[in-house]
């Protein structure tokens, strides 16, 4: 069993070589349960564009190598609107107990069959981690609902590869690539492009060490996006406790 983990870790995104978004998560991973927060939002001129913010908190356990939530919440506000999701998960179901805006209006319902059985995101990333700790590999596939989206996530192993020192990054040295595929399965948006909404979007985790005896943590993402194309996530820093304070650029 790995060991315990609590840290924090800031991360900044860029896209077409601008810094578009400042990232920092909170993990405490113990050898029966989990928490996990996210916090985000733009900056520079994609900030000025795409003006948002969002903090997301999970907790659950493991069962074998599998994460189990039992709550969510996910907070924001993107272009001037605010958005709140509070999700409770009763054996393997979701119970939306807060969901702003309303979803009739926006996206078609995602039938309850898609839902069954589903995580939130960032349970989904926190078994990465997880399985990852436990096995040395990457092989997952997760469905996820946030309330509005039912999308299907597989990740498999790469190997291991050599990041090299990078001015935009605090970690260099060798990390386990996790190449990943995300697919909306349902819950498109009225009036949307369908198909060009449900073609999987494709992006790559690497994954290592970065406190000694500690687990392997993403230290580096590439991922495509629908807004600013092609992103790369780096990590800029580590450090002790737990929480994410950058959600509304703290």
């Amino acid at each position: 069993m790995a060991p315990a983990l609590a840290m924090h870790a800031q991360y900044e995104t860029y896209a077409a070589g601008i810094r578009v978004a400042e990232v920092e998560a909170g993990l405490w991973f113990g050898p029966f349960s989990y928490q996990m927060t996210l916090g985000y939002h733009t900056t520079g001129l994609v900030g000025f564009l795409f003006r948002g913010h969002q903090f997301d908190r999970a907790d659950g356990a493991w069962q074998g190598g599998r994460a189990e939530p039992s709550a969510f919440v996910g907070q924001g506000e993107w272009r001037g609107v605010g958005r709140l999701a509070e999700i409770d998960y009763r054996q393997g179901r979701p119970v939306i107990r807060t969901l702003v805006p309303p979803n009739l209006a926006e996206r078609e319902p995602v039938p309850e069959a898609l839902q069954i059985n589903t995580v939130d995101t960032l349970s989904a990333l926190a078994e990465l981690i997880h399985v990852v700790a436990e096995t040395g590999r990457c092989e997952t596939v997760v469905r996820t609902y946030d309330g509005r989206r039912a999308v299907e996530i597989e990740a498999h192993t790469v190997g291991e590869e050599l990041l090299e020192a990078n001015s935009r990054s605090s970690f260099a040295g060798r990390a386990l690539r996790c190449d990943f595929s995300g697919r909306m399965l349902s819950g498109f948006k009225f009036g949307d492009d369908r198909a060009r909404d449900g073609r999987p979007m494709h992006g790559s985790a690497w994954l290592a060490p970065v406190v000694a005896g500690g687990s392997p943590v993403p230290v580096r993402m590439a991922f495509e996006t629908r807004w600013f194309g092609d992103a790369v996530m780096y990590l800029t820093g580590v450090g002790p406790g737990f929480g994410a304070q950058v959600a509304e650029g703290k």
